[in-house]
């Protein structure tokens, strides 16, 4: 089969279309025929060797794809043809992902569903929409009627967050730091577009005085004691990315926390996500109720380069999609 290969860390030169021998699914696993994947910033991080010791070389890249079943055991309740989505899990870091006609993973984070939007839409979805609603359900708990802070809202999990949270009923409020982005945000259901300057507390109590209920925090540790002054009494925040760069606070004490407020994060996998929200998720885009953020559709593993180049740039909101030929 063909796929993209990172021999050893490097610049996009390092991303090498070859052909490498079809993988065999051992016991538990499944091989499935990619027919699109999302390009994103840890596959980057993986591309120029910043990554954890996870990830070893050669490797073929990429955390996410959607596809059909190609072999699957009996007992695993998948078939031939059945069209699924994986994520996660140690994909293109430990093993190898789906940069490549082909991939297997361990049945347990595979995620079975039934949908006629186009494949780019599709493979748009996996990592950010199970990203977002395990921030959303699992580490805020998010109701009806609550109300959100989303900073970093035109990253693509911050993109996917607005439309779950909105679809559960919730006041959304995100931020991006160009204003030029506003209306991107407004697109995609967002109550209160802000533009962020590293300080956004004073901006969020003239909307909401008695501060809002919860915040899923993407910028990172370096706006969190901000973040903090964005959130009523008995409010949650929950750590899930760092956009900036920032993963530890520096002179963390307990005492940055205001009192009642609740700091949790979320850093879990595809079994987070049931597959009967994912459809329903699938459903509704079908539908026009919610929008995909797609930022690109690139053709083919040979334009995989220009898809990485395109995510470093961070010029264009939403998903770059990486959609292969049959």
């Amino acid at each position: 089969m063909r796929a993209v290969v990172v021999t050893e860390p490097g610049g996009l030169d390092a991303l090498q279309v070859t052909t490498v021998p079809m993988p065999e699914p051992q016991p538990g696993w499944v091989r499935i025929k990619v027919k699109a994947f999302g390009v994103n910033e840890s596959e980057v991080t993986t591309r120029k060797g910043e990554s954890d010791p996870e990830v070893t070389y050669p490797r073929i890249p990429g955390i996410e794809g959607v596809g059909v079943v190609d072999q699957a055991d009996e007992d695993s309740g998948l078939r031939p043809g059945q069209q699924v989505a994986t994520m996660m899990g140690g994909m293109g870091r430990s093993f190898d992902g789906s940069y490549a006609q082909y991939v297997t993973v361990p049945a347990s984070q595979v995620i079975p569903f039934e949908t006629g939007l186009p494949w780019e839409v599709a493979g748009a979805l996996p990592e950010m929409f199970q990203t977002a609603y395990g921030s959303l359900a699992t580490g805020l708990g998010l109701q009806a009627g609550q109300t959100l802070l989303i900073r970093g809202g035109t990253s693509t999990v911050g993109l996917s967050a607005a439309t779950i949270a909105k679809d559960l009923g919730a006041t959304v409020l995100s931020t991006t730091r160009s204003p030029d982005r506003a209306e991107k945000l407004r697109a995609m259901g967002v109550d209160h577009p802000l533009v962020d300057n590293g300080t956004i507390a004073d901006q969020v109590r003239e909307l909401m005085p008695n501060g809002v209920d919860a915040v899923l925090e993407l910028v990172g540790c370096s706006v969190l004691a901000d973040t903090f002054r964005t959130v009523r009494r008995h409010g949650t925040v929950c750590f899930t990315g760092a956009l900036a760069g920032q993963w530890r606070i520096r002179d963390f004490t307990p005492f940055m926390i205001p009192m009642g407020v609740q700091l949790t994060s979320y850093a879990g996998g595809a079994t987070d996500l049931p597959p009967q929200v994912f459809q329903q998720h699938l459903q509704a885009i079908a539908a026009g109720r919610l929008k995909a953020p797609v930022a690109k559709v690139h053709h083919g593993l040979e334009q995989v380069r220009e898809a990485q180049a395109d995510v470093e740039a961070g010029t264009t909101p939403g998903k770059h999609v990486v959609l292969l030929d049959d």
